[in-house]
């Protein structure tokens, strides 16, 4: 099913319109590991799918002993990232849930990360993981010039990615997680990273979209008017930005970024702006992401509630 396309339900997974990933997902599901190997082999070069792709084939073999499995019958770059991103995914779950084995999986996950980094120098997703792991380990390094409140925090690893990758997606997504308040950090912290992020970024790209993301982790909506935040003029101007320079560059990707789309149509939406949701929403076709709409209650009948308001198809049973 393509994206642009709707024929009548939501499609979650996060494989999307990846169509190798799609199939990599069902293999690991099923304890075969050679379909992995060979979608992030053909990404090598990619960092960003790369990041993707391996983010997701770990969210499917974490439950299963399948990346320790296939790290020891065939080591290499892939294995080692995927094992690299298992070991990620479990450390923060237990994290999560307050559990005393969370030191003891952080050691493991890092020492993934630095085996992966090794196989594959050129790489920033290894070092992704470790700053996905900052916010269990909260770093403290002073902050660059440039930002209101100089929140400390894993500014060094960082820079460190950025000098691998500029405009890395998953790391300034995880880089701004370090500063939620729900992770040890502040709003004014939250507020000052991704604005300070946001505007370094060039406008075609995605990175621009923070603030929104920022806008979404705040929402309380026992607060008064809360749901007419994105209609403010900084926050409609982040929306309408982004609608005008980075969403005439989704044409180009090579699969359908459904996530920030979703963030892009949201905020959208919010701000009563349905014309330009409404093209939004149609460019992910079936695609759907449970961010940003479950912050607002449940994903799917947000998402419906947001394409009817625009004038556009919905399921059935909706």
């Amino acid at each position: 099913m393509a994206a642009g396309s709707f024929e009548g339900q939501y499609v979650w997974h996060p494989a999307a319109d990846d169509r190798q990933l799609a199939r990599a997902c069902i293999d690991v599901k099923a304890g075969r590991y050679l379909s992995a190997h060979d979608a992030l082999t053909e990404v090598r070069d990619d960092f960003e799918v790369r990041a993707h792709r391996s983010l997701v084939l770990a969210s499917e073999a974490a439950d299963s002993d399948l990346a320790e499995r296939w790290l020891a019958e065939e080591p290499g770059p892939e294995s080692a990232l995927l094992w690299s991103r298992v070991a990620m995914l479990r450390a923060l779950r237990m994290a999560d849930a307050a559990d005393p084995r969370t030191g003891t999986l952080v050691g493991i996950a890092q020492a993934a990360s630095e085996r992966a980094a090794q196989m594959l120098p050129e790489d920033p997703t290894p070092w992704v993981v470790q700053l996905a792991l900052a916010r269990i380990r909260r770093p403290r390094d002073p902050a660059p010039q440039g930002l209101l409140t100089s929140p400390p925090g894993p500014w060094h690893l960082f820079a460190h990615i950025l000098r691998l990758d500029p405009w890395h997606r998953e790391a300034h997504h995880r880089f701004l997680a370090f500063f939620f308040t729900r992770y040890g950090g502040t709003a004014s912290a939250r507020w000052d990273v991704a604005s300070f992020l946001s505007h370094r970024a060039p406008a075609w790209s995605a990175i621009r979209l923070l603030p929104l993301v920022a806008l979404v982790e705040e929402y309380d909506p026992s607060v008064l008017l809360a749901d007419r935040m994105w209609q403010q003029p900084q926050w409609l101007a982040a929306a309408t930005g982004s609608y005008n320079s980075w969403f005439p560059e989704v044409s180009g990707y090579r699969f359908t970024p459904v996530l920030d789309l979703s963030y892009l149509a949201h905020a959208l939406y919010m701000a009563k702006r349905e014309f330009e949701a409404r093209e939004v929403l149609t460019a992910m076709g079936p695609y759907a992401s449970r961010m940003p709409w479950s912050a607002f209650g449940a994903p799917g009948e947000q998402l419906t509630r947001a394409r009817r308001s625009c004038g556009l198809p919905v399921p059935s049973a909706a």
